[in-house]
């Protein structure tokens, strides 16, 4: 059987989830029916939408505008402040039922991952029927919908899952490209921001199909090897989205592709936490220390660039690491729009050679380590993280 890649997205996922609380706390209406925003506080300078229902989406609203021009669109807006620590417990609740069906899951964020299900027990058709399944089991069992984007690459999974929302199955095989993905605007292809949707207009490039029958000299030309990657996703080809790898003893890193491109520090210290979180969980679980880490950057416009910091003991704290990791951000992050960020952490030795000095105290170390290690053992006896560290849920 050829590989098959379910790309799995929540629609709407901080609203779903906001409105499934609401209804369950025995809210009167499901604020996904009516003009509805999340929205953080404008008092703290956070002020903006981020996420809409389908109502107030026909109001012209969008996401990351300010609250206040939102309202000026719908004067009826109804605005519910977000909650990252339900968000998270609903997203470890979704990753663990998909557990039950591939141990293959790629997580590209709070709310979508790829599922890959080649060697699965399920045959060609049952797969699809497969997919209708874990899409009305979800919202029988949570509550919410999820759109699932079936095809034989995560590239093309990914782009069948944007197709028509909510609640969809769609898929985009190797025969279905020129049909379905071929005549949309090059806008719309997966990593093809505004910056690079402009220079791809300018060369007459429009519909995604003008992009895959491209020349790939050209766009080497200006878009660098970053042009071979656009011209694959074209064709639909191409599992580079997100990526987890690891090198025995000399480094752990991760990585994610955002679906649009990132500029708000918040966003970008959640998906850190996150990420911060699941290395030093590795990290603890193979007994491994680190005093190197790095955060690695790629911007709207391709261009990559990373920072590295030495830190004075080895550790394989979650706290320590993201105190470190915030810092290193503060003086590395050059405040432009990123569509990928990660972390890597290397030197790693599986000896802990802390640094005993006047300023430290051995046996407050030991006790981080072994309240570190009965939270990990909490993890994953009752499910992925229902404990985390408290600044995973700061707004």
């Amino acid at each position: 059987m050829d590989k098959i890649i379910f790309h799995i997205d929540i629609n709407n996922a901080f609203l779903s989830w906001t409105a499934v609380k609401l209804l369950q706390e025995g809210y009167d209406k499901d604020i996904r029916t009516i003009p509805s925003i999340i929205g953080g506080d404008e008092e703290k300078r956070h002020g903006i939408v981020l996420a809409k229902s389908p109502v107030a989406k026909k109001y012209g609203i969008k996401t990351a505008e300010t609250i206040y021009s939102a309202k000026k669109k719908c004067p009826k807006l109804e605005v519910y402040p977000p909650d990252m620590g339900l968000y998270h417990h609903m997203s470890d609740q979704f990753f663990e039922y998909l557990k039950k069906y591939s141990p293959d899951i790629e997580k590209l964020s709070v709310d979508e991952c790829f599922m890959d299900m080649s060697h699965s027990k399920y045959l060609y058709d049952a797969l699809l029927q497969l997919a209708y399944h874990i899409k009305e089991e979800i919202y029988r069992l949570f509550g919410f919908t999820v759109n699932i984007g079936v095809a034989t690459s995560k590239i093309c999974a990914k782009m069948a899952s944007d197709m028509e929302k909510p609640n969809k199955v769609h898929t985009l095989f190797p025969d279905e490209i020129a049909r379905k993905m071929w005549p949309l605007p090059v806008d719309d292809l997966y990593m093809v921001g505004k910056n690079a949707a402009i220079k791809l207009h300018e060369i007459g490039i429009n519909s995604i199909g003008d992009l895959a029958n491209c020349d790939e000299k050209v766009l080497a030309k200006i878009f660098g090897k970053q042009g071979k990657v656009l011209w694959n996703y074209a064709n639909g080809h191409s599992d580079d989205l997100s990526n987890h790898r690891e090198t025995k003893n000399h480094s752990v890193s991760t990585s994610l592709t955002f679906s649009t491109d990132i500029g708000e520090k918040n966003k970008l210290l959640q998906t850190l936490y996150r990420q911060v979180d699941d290395l030093g969980k590795e990290l603890r679980k193979k007994k491994l220390y680190t005093d190197t880490i790095a955060i690695l950057y790629k911007t709207a416009d391709f261009v990559s660039y990373s920072k590295q910091l030495k830190i004075p003991t080895l550790t394989n704290s979650t706290e320590m690491l993201s105190k470190y990791v915030v810092n290193l951000l503060d003086q590395s992050w050059n405040d432009e729009k990123l569509r990928n960020i990660g972390v890597q952490f290397s030197n790693l030795t599986p000896v802990n050679r802390k640094q005993i000095s006047i300023f430290s105290d051995e046996q407050a170390d030991n006790r981080d380590d072994n309240i570190q290690n009965t939270v990990d053992k909490i993890n994953d006896h009752y499910g992925t993280s229902i404990i985390r560290q408290a600044n995973l849920f700061t707004k």
